[in-house]
């Protein structure tokens, strides 16, 4: 539907609402015409206007804490879902999107009561257990997580969702042949799927599995969308394998994809660092630099290139930068002092000996 028409669609709404302004209908209809046409604030008023006639429509309600709640405005999608879940204390939809408003505020406990209240209407829906089990994915929590993700797959085995969930769960308990079980059946569901494409290829470099893991992310590489984490992904993997040059190439390729992204530069300095390479990394570290002038950290991997270098005056001087930026990081403040009393340590030593 092209702009013309969709404000022809308005108009006519409008004159509904008008000519007939005790018919909620009309209000919907403008209010679907309104946020098809993005604007949402438009779509607000009418159906506040729409709540001083009948404040207990149940759509109005729902759509209005829905619209707060992709706002990020939390506190005002509640005041909605809460009206509703007195309007239709029944409704398990109420309950599940207060949960996810809490989830989204980082309310564990009370997330999680809303959801079980969700449950307590609905227990066949593999999307239920789905937010429960990113729930304490989000909190860290992932034996639980993984319990209910399974929960999920028990209900829809083709859930690709939580196949990736649930791949990334395991990983990260240390289970990487059940991970790669669930991330292989992901790219047979969907083979044009590139963020699966990469954690295989990331997880098969754990295993030190050299042939597959470049295999994967050759794969991923040629799928459409960036390659930059590609790329990057690709290069740690090198790097494990001790493809040195390799890796290099990988991450002069991503910053040629994005020049204005530093964490490419910031890597390929690392990786020249533990080379010993110590020009080419501090290359890196200022092109980073130029990038973000105000990132304490980048300082500070140019002092520590400084002082394995034994540029001892040139790396404190990056530390005090480092600590200047800021001020209240103990740790930045530690290492500025221990380098400098060293310093200043060796000179009088020198200064003793000379004098002696």
């Amino acid at each position: 539907m092209d702009k013309k028409e969709l404000d022809k669609l308005i108009e006519k709404a409008v004159l509904k609402m008008a000519l007939d302004p005790n018919n909620i209908e009309h209000y919907h209809e403008l209010a679907k015409y309104y946020a098809m046409d993005n604007q949402y604030e438009k779509v607000i008023s009418v159906y506040e206007s729409l709540l001083a006639i009948d404040p207990k429509d149940m759509q109005t309600l729902l759509n209005l804490g829905s619209i707060w709640f992709y706002s990020k405005e939390f506190k005002k999608a509640l005041k909605y879902f809460n009206e509703a879940m007195i309007v239709n204390p029944s409704n398990y939809l109420v309950y599940y999107n207060i949960a996810n408003t809490y989830a989204e505020m980082k309310n564990f406990s009370k997330a999680l009561q809303f959801y079980s209240r969700t449950l307590d209407f609905n227990s066949k829906d593999p999307e239920i257990y789905n937010a429960i089990a990113l729930l304490y994915h989000d909190f860290e929590d992932y034996v639980e997580a993984r319990a209910y993700y399974e929960k999920t797959l028990s209900l829809d085995p083709n859930n690709l969702t939580a196949l990736v969930d649930l791949g990334n769960v395991c990983y990260k308990l240390f289970d990487y042949k059940q991970a790669l079980d669930y991330y292989y059946k992901v790219f047979e569901l969907a083979p044009d799927n590139k963020t699966v494409a990469l954690c295989i290829a990331n997880t098969l470099s754990i295993t030190k599995d050299k042939e597959n893991t470049y295999k994967y992310f050759d794969k991923a590489i040629e799928l459409d969308g960036d390659n930059y984490k590609a790329y990057i992904c690709y290069a740690i993997a090198k790097s494990d394998f001790r493809d040195y040059d390799g890796a290099a190439e990988l991450y002069k390729k991503a910053i040629a994809l994005n020049d204005k992204e530093v964490n490419a530069y910031i890597l390929l300095g690392n990786l020249y660092s533990n080379l010993k390479r110590y020009k080419e990394a501090e290359e890196q570290y200022r092109a980073a630099l130029n990038i973000n002038k105000l990132d304490p950290s980048i300082y500070v991997l140019i002092a520590n290139l400084y002082y394995m270098n034994e540029e001892i005056e040139r790396s404190i001087y990056s530390y005090r930068a480092a600590v200047n930026l800021r001020p209240e990081n103990d740790e930045y403040k530690l290492v500025f002092i221990q380098v400098l009393n060293d310093y200043i340590d060796d000179k009088r030593k020198d200064d003793l000996v000379a004098n002696f």
